[in-house]
């Protein structure tokens, strides 16, 4: 019998060995910034220079490990420190958008710079968008001519579409608010937008975004009025600006009014409660005839319709009648009356079911004694044609 104890199986391998391109990097951005610097100040400031220095170091420096780094290079010569100051010790150069010239053409041409650079390097896009989100929570620690160029810049390579409006959320805080400065930088960064584009152009992308209705923030609570907005940016020379953001206001009441009365219909609220509603909504600047269509379709969406052709007429004539002399007494101008005929029409139009009621709804108002209705010449001539 063989008494030598038994070994246990074990798991034994090949052991690999670590090749030096799988090596983890050591994360170095002096070195990485020496590099870009001493390349920058080889170029003597000639911007066509720079863009191909920038390709060309692509391909032997890690754009993607320094992204931050290189961005920062470009817009403040160097590094930054956390609250946008360069330390006093820190290598700079003047190749940069914060030592240019303060002119729309010069931050063109840079703007040119950093459109080559992430074209050439896609996966550059996501590190230079928060490149720029960092910067605009950093304006406070800029100059003033520093704030102006990288206002311009932004709005330009918004233009182009370098960058997305979502970058805009830096302006909202609070103590970039509070001291104004949000304010002013937004003046210059949509000058220089609106300038490569136009208005339009500039609204498309906020509402891409959800940014269209949030520009009133730019202000402190205290002054954020339609009135405030509109005299702070018209006197800027913005007054296409100011024009938009009344406009979304005017939308803005408009939801909200339909909205609450749908609502108040729904509760069923008397016809007073719901005209001295209107009347006070009215106030915000919305005219008769844009208050006669949302009630029209207030009035048309509060109730589920019959979807029998031969059933909807009696239905929709029994509820028009409880709602005609609410309908009337914003009908006071020929205009608005017009409004309500053609909404009426649209209506009907658009839903197939009630095509042969729209006669009947017609004379529904001329005969029913509603306010000025009874004589209007716009519904005569339809009563005629009946």
């Amino acid at each position: 019998m063989n008494n030598q104890k038994q070994q246990k199986p074990t798991l034994s391998g090949q052991r690999f060995k670590t090749r030096k391109r799988d090596e983890k990097e050591r994360f170095d951005p002096t070195q990485f910034q020496d590099c870009i610097i001493q390349g920058l100040n080889e170029t003597g400031n000639d911007l066509e220079a720079v863009a191909k220095f920038l390709d060309a170091s692509g391909a032997k420096l890690d754009y993607r490990r320094y992204a931050e780094t290189l961005f920062d290079i470009l817009v403040a010569g160097g590094m930054l420190a956390p609250g946008g100051t360069l330390a006093d010790d820190v290598i700079r150069t003047n190749v940069c958008v914060f030592t240019a010239q303060e002119d729309l053409e010069t931050m063109q041409a840079f703007a040119q710079v950093f459109n080559k650079l992430i074209r050439r390097y896609k996966y550059l896009e996501k590190g230079f968008e928060d490149e720029v989100k960092k910067l605009l929570l950093f304006l406070k620690g800029f100059s003033e001519s520093e704030r102006n160029k990288l206002a311009m810049l932004t709005g330009i390579l918004l233009a182009n579409g370098n960058l997305s409006a979502s970058i805009l959320n830096s302006l909202y805080n609070e103590n970039l608010v509070k001291e104004g400065v949000s304010a002013a930088f937004a003046v210059k960064l949509f000058k220089s937008w609106i300038n490569e584009k136009d208005i339009n152009a500039v609204a498309g992308s906020l509402r891409k975004v959800n940014m269209d209705n949030r520009l009133m923030e730019l202000f402190p609570a205290n002054k954020q009025s339609l009135e405030h907005f509109t005299k702070y940016f018209t006197d800027a020379g913005l007054k296409e600006l100011a024009e938009y953001v009344k406009n979304q206001q005017t939308i803005g009441a408009r939801k909200e009014l339909q909205k609450e009365l749908q609502d108040m219909m729904s509760r069923g609220e008397s016809l007073k409660e719901i005209s001295v509603y209107i009347k006070e909504e009215m106030k915000k600047n919305i005219s008769e005839q844009t208050v006669i269509g949302i009630l029209w379709s207030s009035v048309m969406s509060c109730v589920e319709w019959n979807k029998k052709e031969e059933l909807v007429t009696e239905q929709a004539i029994k509820h028009l009648k409880q709602y005609s002399p609410l309908l009337a007494a914003f009908t006071t101008q020929g205009q608005s009356e017009l409004t309500l005929l053609l909404k009426i029409q649209e209506y009907c139009y658009d839903n197939i079911h009630f095509m042969k009621s729209f006669q009947k709804i017609v004379v529904l108002f001329y005969k029913g004694k509603c306010g000025n209705c009874v004589s209007s010449p716009n519904y005569l001539y339809l009563v005629r044609r009946k």
